[in-house]
């Protein structure tokens, strides 16, 4: 688990965006059940996030085709999230 101060800050860049962040298992089926689309970023502190993942994440949401929903889970972190995430 990483500490909750290494990681605020990358939270921070998907929220301030728009993304919901999940915590848990159930907070990702009840996301994913939804009406509509739903696009899920799994966030982390590692460089290619940095790099690649947010900053694309950020971008497909300038576009007239946007997802319905935008949810976030941190790797890492959420475990619990994670795993349900990826299911």
């Amino acid at each position: 688990m990483y500490p909750a101060e290494l990681v605020k800050p990358m939270r921070d860049d998907l929220a301030s965006a728009g993304f919901e962040e999940l915590y848990t298992a159930e907070a990702v089926e009840n996301a994913i059940k939804q009406q509509g689309t739903t696009l899920v970023v799994v966030n982390s502190v590692c460089g290619c996030a940095a790099a690649n993942a947010r900053p694309a994440a950020k971008m497909s949401l300038q576009n007239d085709k946007t997802p319905d929903h935008t949810v976030t889970v941190f790797a890492g972190v959420d475990t619990e999230a994670v795993n349900a995430a990826e299911i």
